[in-house]
């Protein structure tokens, strides 16, 4: 669980000691879009456009909270306070969290699942919902799902997250995976031939969260050792790692 926050409004700041953790590098530029376009164009115009409430739903690994980061650093490029919040089931924090949540220009609440059917929550989240869109402040969801297949109990809580535009983050194609493997590691500075992208996504990885991770150990591995990665290198670099 963490949160991020910009431009902090003392209330909240008093009423949350929670940790902060600032992902730098989740920002649009180093997000790869592959067919996701016209979903990331809505989210980067939120402040210029008449939605108010944009619930963004895809599988694991779509990159929901790399999005959800990203609206939050525009928006304090474009002057604007926001505030970002990652739920987990297992690990609810107290509702009051949500008091003067209303006087953020955008809120952005990632894995809203998480609070389904849980009574408390429901309840509080329908109030702060309300409060919210009447201070006419932005809101930004996401979810595993569409709105109508979220097992929310409280039925009017369950129409609200259905307002608004809702937005489908679709999975990267076998040949987009590779680009944006690509793409990612030219972003932290050096360069994975295709030949050896294929090697490691069908010998050591086959989702983008594990891909990722990798990517950041190779990174590691080929700045120390001052090396271009090639698939020999790749093989000891993973050998090396199960050793640890």
């Amino acid at each position: 669980m963490f949160i991020k926050q910009k431009k902090s409004n003392n209330l909240v700041s008093e009423q949350l000691p929670l940790q902060f953790e600032f992902q730098s590098n989740q920002n649009f530029n180093t997000f790869y879009p592959g067919s996701n376009e016209e979903v990331i164009n809505h989210l980067r115009h939120i402040f210029t456009s008449n939605e108010q409430q944009i619930f963004l739903w895809g599988a694991d690994g779509t990159g929901k909270t790399h999005l959800l980061q990203a609206v939050s650093q525009e928006s304090n490029q474009q002057n604007k306070s926001s505030f970002y919040f990652s739920f987990e089931s297992q690990q609810l924090p107290e509702p009051e969290m949500l008091n003067g949540l209303e006087s953020f220009d955008i809120v952005c609440f990632d894995n809203i699942d998480c609070i389904a059917e849980n009574t408390e929550w429901e309840h509080a989240f329908f109030n702060y919902f309300n409060i919210h869109r009447d201070a006419n402040k932005k809101l930004i969801l996401s979810a595993h799902c569409p709105p109508k297949f979220l097992p929310i109990q409280l039925p009017d809580l369950k129409t609200r997250m259905s307002w608004g535009l809702t937005l489908k983050l679709t999975a990267l194609s076998d040949d987009q995976q590779l680009n944006a493997l690509i793409y990612k590691a030219n972003d932290l500075g050096f360069e994975i031939p295709v030949n050896v992208g294929r090697f490691l996504m069908t010998h050591y990885a086959s989702d983008m969260p594990s891909i990722w991770i990798l990517l950041d150990k190779i990174n590691h591995a080929t700045l120390a050792a001052k090396r271009k990665l090639t698939i020999p290198f790749l093989k000891q670099i993973m050998s090396d790692q199960k050793t640890l």
